[in-house]
């Protein structure tokens, strides 16, 4: 208050005595007037008057103007005006607007005198309670002016109102229910509000994502036309980016959601290019910044990693590629394109290999990369799109070792175009590499130097590439070719930095000899090389040369600390002796240290992008930061040793190389076996599947035995009936000679039951003895106690079946002998009809009676009988095949055994092979730790990764011998 008085105090212009005096009496009015139309009028009035004379207003009115927003509540229209007074007493648009032609005081003074007016309101908390319960009234003359009286506060004092909000009972989710207003006014100023709110605040942030505010933000977005859309679309998206960005909780949340799937139609840009309005390119830059949000290289790997799988399964990555290859999008969009499209791929096999295989809409087509690497190395293109496209190769050859090799075989011998009709990626390179513009040298050494990082395969490749310098002389290998360019230093003339082009070259030539003995070799063979970088470390030059003086000392220090003796003249101890000689080893250590010291080098270790405001700051690489801060003190540590150290620190690594040789041969080994015992698992677990389904064969064969059981005694019990109603005329069965050979027939089925009955029972005998010997071996078999509780259950149910078909056949032989008796009787009746029946003639009409109705019963019982017999067939016929498939089922059976006892075998002679390794691994191990003593007792320090693969090697014997504990087990 006491700075309010001194601005108002200070107002030579201010307003006039009458003005004044107004504003007392409207306050006057509004504090003690009893009739709400008064105090409505009075409010109103200070509204009018509050954009002119904001500080008066502000001073006087303010606390009435709270008083009516606690007690008139139930007015709509004086609860506006008083809202809309406190918003032009508090907010500094109106302001603003004019403080482009006053002075920058008078610019000050408004923004302090908003500030403090804020101040004033949220000193007293309840008042934004207040405002926050006033959002709940849908009526739009109230909701609306309490939007933008809350988003002036959060303008103001945003950190201080955030935290009023985040303690106040369901502050957020009022806020919330903004985004589903059906008044676009204030569903619009609501996203504004929501920006300002979530700016800079994790806990808010997570709040607003969990109330649904990506699905309602992404529907908005849908409905005004994604990137076709107006300022709302642009709102939108910065609010999603403030809940984004930095916020690992938010960014699970939006992948888990299936979010990311909802972004592609943002990229659907078409390929009529009807036009790209300012707005449109505002809305899509937007958009590929949010994708960038979520695969940013400093987000955790593993959420990096989940959400660029993502994007390649929805096709997200294939719309940004082909907005890449399209013609006639505006340059900046084309190079935020390259830089999302770049952190999409990064790190990322699936989606690196996919951007290998995109090619560009020419003819003939082609590549992609190769299209991208010919901006790169063109001096006529833009800057900055020069730096995504080298970006965009960093990030397809960061950890892809087949795609390093891609570009390196385009710069062999076997592999080059000789026609000449296409240009390949490794020859842009060596253009570049070699053109007179620095900045195209400097993309493209940095470019071939990350086709080598943590590659040692494809560094020794480089060294096969051989280059035509001119017409008549021997092609000139590439290693040779960029030392050359370096001794020529500034004798040719270069467009752009004097020193871009050797600083380019040092970094490739120290990726390339980093950790590849052989290129050490071949850079030392020329012995123009040493002398050089003797010579360029020994001069005081000035500073601009003092980076180039500490790179030549890093790639010096590389030859000698990489260097394997294998050159007499080029010896470590003797490098070393040169060195003290000329240069002398604290000038070579200070010398070293001008890389980490320079003030671009802390900026280009900060993040992978190459992002430089001109070409003259592209200087260092991220990634070689990185190799310096490694190699620097190692290299140190190597100028400093003496030759005897280095000869037993030689003859130590060479010992553990070869124990390292042995240990990896065993451990080879033993993953073979594990693999072997894996495979015999494998068959194991197959051999009993396949036992399962021949049980549930079984099981299926003996259900349909027991139906045609039941089948067989439901015709039995038939069959008997009809004999009962048979007997009354079965003394009139001789007539016209049928039942004799019916007869007959009748005996000979019976003969061939019993012979099949007798073939049946010896096949019983032979299971009978086949059981036995289950048994007996059974009982022997111990090896595996769940394998022979199995084959037990499957003999007793075997067994059980063999049972049931005994009980069947003593069945079918009580019927046989059953009907044999019937046979007899049905003989003795027709004889004995036979010898007494009397000629008489007045009984021959009678007998003709009966003989027409006999004959009639009698052919209805033939008919039967034929039925029974062909059912006996067809049972006999089934009960065949059934033993059949129970004697395969025997013998696979038998089989499963000898197959289990040889894989026991099996497994016991792979246990003690396994042990004799483990047995062999300890000796080794107990080696390896004595020599550790015995380099300790030496002096020499033993770093720590030595001792962690010691530990695991332990554990990994830990786990092995838990295994073959397991194995025994089993």
């Amino acid at each position: 208050m006491n700075f309010l008085r001194g601005v108002m105090g200070g107002q030579s212009a201010g307003p006039q005595h009458t003005e004044a005096e107004t504003i007392q009496k409207l306050c006057d009015r509004v504090a003690s007037s009893t009739l709400l139309d008064d105090r409505r009028n009075a409010v109103r009035a200070l509204k009018s008057l509050s954009k002119k004379y904001r500080l008066e207003v502000g001073i006087q009115a303010m606390e009435h103007l709270i008083h009516v927003l606690q007690t008139d509540r139930s007015d709509s229209e004086i609860i506006g005006y008083a809202l809309d007074t406190l918003y032009n007493i508090i907010s500094n648009d109106e302001e603003e607007e004019v403080d482009d032609f006053e002075e920058e005081n008078s610019t000050r003074q408004s923004e302090d005198l908003g500030s403090q007016f804020t101040e004033i309101f949220i000193k007293q908390q309840e008042n934004v309670t207040l405002l926050l319960s006033l959002l709940e009234e849908f009526d739009f003359h109230v909701r609306w002016p309490g939007v933008k009286l809350l988003t002036s506060l959060l303008k103001q004092l945003g950190p201080q109102v955030q935290q009023i909000i985040l303690v106040s009972p369901m502050g957020v989710s009022r806020l919330m229910d903004l985004l589903a207003d059906s008044r676009e006014v204030i569903r619009n100023d609501g996203v504004l509000l929501l920006q300002a709110l979530t700016r800079s605040n994790g806990a808010i942030q997570k709040i607003v994502a969990f109330e649904n505010a990506f699905e309602r933000l992404l529907d908005i977005i849908t409905e005004e036309g994604n990137s076709d859309g107006g300022i709302v679309v642009e709102d939108c998206l910065i609010l999603l980016q403030n809940l984004l960005k930095n916020n690992n909780s938010n960014q699970n949340f939006f992948k888990e959601g299936s979010y990311i799937q909802r972004m592609k139609p943002w990229f659907e840009v078409g390929d009529e290019n009807s036009g790209w309005s300012a707005q449109k390119v505002t809305n899509l830059h937007l958009m590929l910044q949010l994708v960038r949000v979520l695969v940013s290289p400093t987000n955790p790997p593993g959420a990096t990693s989940s959400c660029q799988k993502a994007m390649f399964q929805c096709g997200l990555l294939q719309q940004l590629c082909t907005i890449l290859m399209a013609t006639g999008v505006p340059a900046d969009i084309l190079t935020e394109t390259i830089n999302t499209v770049s952190e999409v791929i990064r790190g990322c096999q699936v989606n690196q290999d996919y951007f290998a295989s995109v090619n560009a809409p020419s003819n003939p087509p082609r590549p992609a990369i190769v299209v991208l690497l010919m901006s790169m190395v063109n001096e006529r293109q833009p800057f900055v799109l020069r730096c995504a496209v080298l970006y965009c190769f960093q990030c397809f050859l960061y950890k892809n070792q087949k795609g390093q090799g891609e570009i390196v075989s385009t710069l062999l011998p076997s592999t080059i175009d000789a026609t000449g009709n296409s240009v390949s990626a490794g020859q842009l390179l060596c253009g570049g590499l070699f053109s007179t513009d620095s900045l195209s040298n400097w993309c493209a050494a940095v470019a071939l130097a990350h086709a080598l990082q943590e590659n040692a395969t494809q560094k020794e490749q480089l060294l096969r590439v051989q280059l035509a310098t001119s017409i008549g002389n021997p092609p000139v290998s590439l290693l040779q070719q960029c030392t050359n360019i370096l001794s020529q230093g500034d004798k040719i003339d270069r467009r752009g930095s004097k020193i871009q082009t050797r600083v380019g070259l040092l970094m490739l030539l120290c990726t390339w000899l980093s950790n590849c003995p052989i290129a050490v070799t071949h850079f030392l063979h020329n012995s123009a090389n040493v002398p050089f970088l003797t010579g360029q470390i020994a001069e005081n030059l000035g500073e601009e040369e003092q980076l180039v003086q500490g790179l030549c000392a890093l790639l010096l220090g590389i030859s000698i600390y990489f260097n394997d003796n294998s050159l007499e003249s080029y010896m470590k101890e003797k490098l070393k002796q040169l060195i003290e000689k000329r240069i002398g080893k604290e000038n070579f250590i200070e010398k070293l240290g001008f890389i980490s010291k320079h003030e671009l080098y802390s900026r280009a270790s900060q993040k992978p992008q190459p992002n430089f405001p001109s070409p003259e700051y592209m200087i260092f690489d991220h990634e070689f930061t990185k190799l310096v801060k490694e190699l620097e003190g190692v290299i140190t540590k190597a100028i400093y040793k003496s030759s005897e150290e280095d000869k037993k620190e030689e003859e130590v690594k060479k010992t553990l190389e070869q124990h390292d040789s042995i240990v990896t041969h065993y451990k080879n080994m033993i993953r073979e076996q594990d693999l072997q015992l894996e495979e015999l698992k494998q068959q194991v677990s197959t051999l009993k599947c396949q036992n399962e389904q021949l049980q549930t064969a079984v099981t299926q064969q003996v259900s349909q035995i027991q139906q045609h059981k039941d089948q067989y005694n439901l015709l039995k019990v038939q069959l008997g009936k009809d004999n009962q109603h048979q007997g009354p005329y079965s003394d009139g069965a001789q007539m016209n000679g049928i039942q004799p050979e019916e007869i007959s027939r009748l005996q000979e089925e019976i003969e061939e039951l019993k012979s099949h009955r007798e073939l049946l029972q010896t096949q019983l005998a032979e299971k009978d003895s086949l059981i036995e010997n289950l048994k007996s071996s059974q009982t022997t078999s111990d090896m595996n106690e769940q394998s022979s509780a199995r084959d037990s259950e499957q003999i007793a149910e075997l067994k059980q079946e063999l049972a049931t078909l005994k009980s069947q056949l003593n069945s079918q032989s009580v019927e046989i002998t059953r009907l044999q008796t019937e046979k007899h009787e049905l003989l003795q009746k027709t004889e004995a009809f036979a010898k007494s029946v009397p000629v008489q003639g007045e009984n021959e009409s009678v007998i003709a009676a009966n003989t027409t109705d006999v004959e009639g019963r009698l052919s209805a019982l033939l008919q039967e009988t034929k039925e029974l017999k062909n059912e006996v067939k067809a049972l006999s016929e089934e009960r065949t095949v059934i033993k059949e498939q129970l004697d395969s089922s025997n013998s696979t059976i038998a089989i499963l055994q000898n197959e289990k006892k040889k894989l026991q075998v099996e497994v016991t002679d792979s246990k003690k092979e396994q042990d004799d390794l483990l047995v062999l691994l300890a000796d080794q191990d107990q080696k390896i730790l004595s020599l550790k003593k015995k380099l300790k007792e030496l002096g020499h320090p033993i770093e720590e990764e030595d001792e962690l693969e010691s530990g695991d090697q332990e554990d990994e014997d830990d786990e092995n011998e838990d295994g073959s504990k397991d194995q025994d087990h089993i």
